[in-house]
């Protein structure tokens, strides 16, 4: 049976209402379908080996591509995003940098509530839907759906990027077997502009639109559980942990506002941290710092692993 018009326009606007209460930056609705462009793209950028020693990236091919072998009766992709800009920077120049986005409490965790608190209140003021909520965490081509739902489009960074907000903000989905009214993508507006390609120290954006994930600087501090290879020694522009400049860069993120998230706040040594600090940290202080941090992902050994490899190559 159809929903009627109006009745999925009043839940979409009930959802939207709900994710802005609960201090989402934006949301968007795309219907669950197959990702038909997205389907030769990914499988063009996996046989060239671009997703590097992410092997996570080459199963469940389907099920990125389709919501609906994921959450059986999936009807609507909800995409929210939450901003994480921050102002703060870290006080010593010359130590070891953190993405901006681990300052503050593991996002999972943060995201993961909003989810269940949007869920809750979707089946209190709508009634009985049923669903998943996706935080970066399962086989959920978020940046794919976000651009499909209008929340942005996909820059020559590969990363979302919206007009009114930049890109400093994380993606997520609730993914539901309800019938809703459906959102338009919104064009590309990178034109002629290339400084993210042209500022990436490791020259991991290939070509517009295109990165080789094993020469990011997030890939090679992050996922690589091997040694950095010597190629990219003098080239990590002191990066730690993840990296920004290919967001720092883009002139869109000059519309980009500080958050007003509490639980994304810095802990208080992290950014008095110096580099001598950093070079002779102990498991003791890594634990104190980062309690609850998504730098707990690489771990005291993979941190110290990235520092040491900076020191070397100054």
């Amino acid at each position: 049976m159809n929903t009627p018009r109006s009745l999925k326009s009043a839940n979409s606007n009930t959802i939207k209402l709900a994710a802005q209460t609960l201090g989402f930056l934006s949301c968007g609705i795309s219907k669950a379908d197959f990702l038909e462009d997205e389907a030769p793209r990914l499988e063009q950028w996996l046989n060239q080996g671009h997703h590097g020693s992410m092997s996570y990236m080459e199963r469940n091919f389907d099920k990125r591509l389709d919501p609906r072998i994921l959450v059986p009766g999936a009807k609507s992709v909800v995409s929210l995003l939450l901003n994480y800009h921050t102002d703060q920077k870290q006080k010593d120049d010359q130590s070891p940098k953190i993405s901006s986005y681990a300052y503050g409490k593991d996002y999972h965790f943060v995201i993961k509530e909003k989810l269940k608190g949007l869920l809750e209140i979707i089946n209190r003021e709508i009634g009985e839907v049923n669903g998943r909520v996706f935080v970066d965490s399962a086989p959920v081509m978020d940046k794919a759906w976000a651009a499909k739902s209008g929340l942005g489009w996909l820059g020559k960074n590969t990363n979302l990027i919206s007009k009114k907000v930049g890109s400093f903000f994380f993606i997520a989905e609730l993914i539901i077997d309800l019938e809703l009214d459906y959102d338009l993508p919104v064009a590309d507006h990178c034109g002629s502009c290339t400084a993210c390609i042209d500022a990436c120290p490791t020259e991991a954006l290939i070509q517009p639109y295109q990165i080789d994930g094993s020469k990011c600087i997030s890939y090679l501090t992050i996922e690589l559980k091997d040694n950095i290879p010597s190629e990219f020694q003098g080239k990590m522009d002191n990066w730690a942990f993840g990296c920004d400049i290919c967001q720092t860069v883009c002139p869109w993120n000059r519309f980009a506002t500080p958050h007003n998230e509490p639980a994304f706040n810095p802990h208080s040594e992290l950014l008095q941290l110096t580099k001598n600090e950093w070079e002779e940290m102990t498991s003791e202080v890594f634990k104190k710092v980062f309690k609850d941090s998504a730098v707990q992902r690489t771990k005291f050994e993979g941190l110290k692993r990235n520092v040491k490899f900076l020191s070397q190559g100054q």
